[in-house]
């Protein structure tokens, strides 16, 4: 028995002490793996990719200021070595193969490795594309193009280089605006033209300034000439992608033969110095960011991970300095090429990446039930990862289970999806039933015209229209209803206010509570489509509180601006016809909000059409009310907003410093209540 309760002791001394133990996520890992939810922000998640290892040389051959890294098909790695100007071949585990170009390049700045072996070297200084055999021979070498459409007086300065299938070669030339230069081995070299020229970006003030400028003041402007690619790589199916530093939501582009691009995407989350790209196997694609980051997308550029880092100065695997190079071989193994350092970070995915990998080969295939599979068992590491929850919604979409894709593209805030699966729900009810729906609108117009005629035959409602017609004459239910007439005639409604005793506070407050109440209905519980708010997320008391301040603050400075202007207007006036404005919001926004449940993004508009309606119908009723009320002319009106508006700008500024000083004030008599408690207990 004391053996057995020495045991328990040491048992529950074991656990205490492993739960005393601090827990770090991600430790095996220098960096935090990231990704992107359905409401774009980003989010921490589980590791994507593990730092696996760090090249420093090639047997005993040091890079010197590498610049570029290419791997062929058989795994081995080609390095643009630019410092030792030669391209070094190595294996995964830091073997040296061979070396090539020695003698012949200056400053080799990309390097290409075709399916048959050839190596393709833009040099920079030498102003050539170098080709070089398997062996490492020289087969060819292609300077400057000939052609006039290059331009004369453009120079040849090719530092990253690509080649498709046909051998056509797509070459990023330094400050070369005009795009990628794309050149046929045909003719001892033919020029085809630029390829995916990036755009100038322009905004208004540019083309105002330009248009009212003279020719010597527009030429100290600064050129407003489009960005130079970055650097640019090519997928299994020869589609280009390229980046492109400072072009904004166009950093990255996937561009099919036309030079068309085709990732619409613009969630903003992007590198903001990228320096290399590279395609996946599984219709993935990599940016790797100078400072160490990199990022995953997909083929839509929709961000899957971003991981890695700066590295301080710890010299920890995993972070880099400058890089300048990344490249995937067939096990979506990761290299990056850290150009200060000289030396190549390895990373290799974890089980989770893996999965995501395989679910998206399959849906790319069409396989959608097999990509159930590793998409569940994502789920079940992470339920919260969305990218996840929307696979798996188009999964269950194109399998046409609608219901359960509804509920997995609002979980990942996937809006086009849920959209698609809510028109499938709606069609196949509307189908099963149009008929009762029409016969029950039948029978209610009946119903409505068999009433009217009894009770126009025989009074049956007499008693109902007496109590109604006694119930509309009390004063508050008369002057809730004034509001309706208000709204329907502006002018003499506010006279009515102004001069007939139709302000009354308990009305207008009624109605005050009324908007508040259907504001926020409709602000949190309103269809997925038209909502605004994060899920889970209800600030219910801080837009009451925003309302009723709002309606006071434009009130006291209404008066008060109404006043030093000789207006008429009183408070309880002034009050009366602010609340009477919002009675178009009372009576449209439950349409809106009714259209917002049963509307597909097709015709979601018509709630923002009814919302826009809704509004402008306010700001105009406000208007004339405020003009009527205090007797202005629409001169004096548009004034006194003008004033109210900077008036409240003030107030809001004041209640802000005070809050500001007030917190300060707080924080230190709490800081020396605790220096007091903290003393007496000594």
């Amino acid at each position: 028995m004391q053996k057995l309760k020495r045991l328990a002791s040491a048992l529950v001394l074991a656990v205490i002490c492993i739960m005393m133990l601090p827990v770090t996520a991600f430790a095996d890992t220098p960096y935090v793996t990231y990704t992107i939810d359905g409401y774009g922000q980003i989010r921490q998640t589980q590791s994507a990719y593990l730092a696996y290892a760090t090249i420093t040389k090639f047997d005993d051959e040091a890079l010197a200021e590498p610049s570029d890294i290419c791997l062929s098909e058989d795994g081995l790695i080609y390095i643009a070595d630019s410092g030792n100007a030669r391209i070094v071949v190595g294996t995964p585990d830091g073997g040296l193969v061979k070396v090539i170009g020695q003698g012949t390049l200056k400053n080799p700045r990309g390097v290409y490795v075709t399916e048959n072996g050839d190596v393709y070297v833009a040099d920079r200084d030498a102003g050539k594309i170098f080709i070089f055999g398997r062996d490492g021979s020289l087969i060819n070498e292609y300077g400057k193009p000939n052609s006039p459409l290059y331009g004369d007086e453009v120079s040849f300065l090719p530092i990253k280089i690509v080649v498709n299938d046909a051998g056509i070669m797509f070459v990023v030339c330094e400050s070369n605006t005009n795009g990628i230069v794309e050149i046929s081995p045909t003719d001892g070299g033919t020029f085809l033209g630029y390829f995916g020229t990036n755009y100038a970006a322009t905004d208004l003030k540019t083309v105002i300034y330009r248009a009212i400028l003279t020719d010597a003041q527009r030429a100290k402007m600064v050129s407003n000439i489009p960005a130079t690619p970055t650097n640019l790589a090519i997928d299994d199916k020869g589609l280009i992608f390229t980046v492109t530093r400072g072009n904004e939501t166009d950093t990255l582009k996937r561009l099919n033969i036309a030079g068309t691009n085709m990732i619409s995407n613009h969630d903003r989350t992007y590198a903001d110095t990228p320096s290399a790209v590279a395609a996946g196997n599984h219709d993935n694609v990599y940016v790797a960011d100078q400072q160490g980051y990199i990022f995953e997308y997909n083929n839509e550029g929709e961000m899957l991970f971003v991981f890695g880092g700066p590295d301080d100065g710890t010299q920890r695997v995993g972070l880099s300095t400058m890089v300048s190079g990344i490249a995937i071989d067939s096990e979506d193994r990761i290299f990056v090429l850290d150009s200060d350092k000289a030396q190549v970070q390895v990373y290799e995915p974890t089980e989770f990446t893996d999965l995501l990998h395989n679910a998206l080969y399959l849906y790319s295939k069409g396989r959608y039930t097999d990509a159930k599979e590793p998409l569940t068992k994502i789920l079940k590491m992470n339920s919260m990862f969305d990218y996840a929850n929307k696979a798996m919604g188009r999964c269950l979409f194109q399998e046409e289970n609608y219901k359960e894709a509804l509920r997995y593209a609002r979980l990942a805030k996937d809006y086009s999806g849920y959209s698609d699966a809510f028109w499938e729900i709606r069609n196949v009810w509307l189908k099963n039933n149009v008929m009762t729906l029409i016969l029950v609108i039948v029978l209610l117009v009946i119903a409505v015209r068999v009433l009217k005629t009894l009770d126009s035959k025989k009074q049956i409602f007499k008693k109902q229209k007496k109590a109604l017609k006694k119930f509309r004459k009390k004063s508050f239910v008369s002057d809730v209803a004034y509001a309706g007439y208000f709204m329907k005639k502006p002018s003499d409604g506010a006279y009515g206010i102004a001069a007939e005793g139709r302000d009354n506070w308990l009305a207008s407050t009624f109605l005050l509570v009324i908007f508040i109440a259907e504001f926020v209905i409709g602000k949190y519980t309103c269809g997925f489509l038209a909502k605004t708010v994060m899920e889970g997320r209800y600030e219910i008391m801080s837009d009451i509180g925003t309302i009723i301040i709002g309606i006071i603050a434009l009130t006291a400075c209404t008066y008060l601006v109404c006043t030093i202007n000789e207006g008429e207007g009183t408070v309880k006036k002034i009050y009366t016809f602010f609340c009477y404005s919002l009675m178009p919001y009372i009576v449209f926004m439950p349409i809106a909000y009714i259209l917002s449940h049963v509307l597909t993004n097709n015709e979601i508009f018509l709630t923002t059409m009814v919302s826009i309606l809704t509004y402008g119908w306010i700001a105009v009723i406000a208007v004339i009310g405020l003009k009527e009320v205090n007797n202005f002319t629409m001169g004096q009106t548009f004034k006194v907003i003008f004033l109210t508006a900077f008036a409240a700008l003030i107030l809001a500024l004041l209640i802000f410093i005070i809050y500001v000083l007030w917190a300060q004030v707080f924080e230190f008599i709490y800081a020396l209540f605790g220096e007091g408690v903290y003393r007496l207990g000594n």
